[in-house]
């Protein structure tokens, strides 16, 4: 049985992103900032050094997967479209957004441990390539060009396959990125139903079910691409620099970074698609659905 009415196909597929992906909410539950809190300044140079700007500014790319989510064609809206997912996801309302997030919650001595890490020359060196893979808007590009590298990998039987699939691990485990995405469809699905875009059929529970029933592809499809867009990303970089990388991420004060950011930007990004379902119910009649 469909879970939406006739005039608008649902398809359950994942976002366009890198999976840095993400499901801490009870971190991002504000607690009474502790006394060993990150101030706005050390914040504001932790995102720099880190890139953990550009990621975020890169959530604005995900808006195209948005029409796909309700069966239609990315070009559907036409110009009302672009308008629409600009003021939705407005890079300095998102920056705004992260900033109170770890203002809240996150400690100085693990702020300084990840700065001390990335404001080294090998990670300065990575900040900037995982900036530019980040903005890459052409996502099917990245993933042809990551498989062909795997695949190259595979057939001279190198060992960095074993070790980006670590690294990815390292940076959000298989399971946080697959409910992260579940949840993410799931909230923006319900705002858009109850915007008036569509007509769903189940509730969230019975969404979650349904999406339980397809979990071994999804995450098959999860876990194949993150391993090409770290093969992309990293391409340039050496196996020792690459195994480097991957030990300090598995740095305990690293884990919980990693755990804070993905929340972070698993919450900002289920927010604006929540606001974006909202404001799709008032785009011009000629473009609705």
């Amino acid at each position: 049985m469909s879970i939406f009415a006739p005039r608008a196909n649902l398809r359950l597929v994942p976002f366009a992103f890198t999976v840095f992906l993400m499901c801490l909410t009870a971190v991002l539950a504000l607690a009474p900032r502790s006394a060993d809190a990150a101030d706005r300044d050390q914040i504001e140079t932790f995102l720099t050094t880190t890139g953990f700007n550009v990621a975020l500014d890169s959530i604005a790319l995900t808006s195209s997967s948005a029409p796909t989510m309700l069966g239609l064609e990315p070009d559907a809206f036409g110009a009302d479209w672009s308008r629409l997912t600009k003021q939705v996801f407005d890079t300095e309302q998102m920056h705004e957004m992260a900033v109170g997030i770890l203002e809240q919650t996150l400690d100085g001595d693990v702020l300084d441990h990840a700065v001390e890490f990335y404001g080294s020359d090998l990670g300065q060196r990575l900040v900037a390539a995982e900036n530019a893979s980040h903005m890459v808007e052409d996502d099917a590009l990245k993933q042809d060009q990551g498989r062909a590298i795997v695949a190259g990998l595979v057939r001279i039987g190198s060992s960095r396959v074993e070790v980006l699939n670590q690294m990815n691990l390292a940076i959000s485990g298989a399971e946080t990125a697959l409910r992260a995405l579940q949840e993410i469809q799931i909230r923006f699905l319900l705002a858009a139903s109850a915007a008036g875009v569509v007509e769903l059929r189940l509730d969230a529970e019975g969404l979650r079910a349904m999406m339980r029933e397809n979990e071994g592809e999804l995450r098959t499809a999860l876990q194949k691409s993150a391993l090409a867009g770290a093969a992309y990303t990293y391409q340039a970089f050496s196996d020792e620099e690459v195994e480097d990388y991957t030990t300090a991420l598995e740095h305990p004060k690293m884990q919980e970074v990693y755990e804070l950011l993905n929340a972070v930007q698993y919450e900002i990004m289920a927010n604006r698609f929540e606001v974006l379902a909202q404001k799709m119910a008032d785009l011009h009649p000629g473009q609705d659905i």
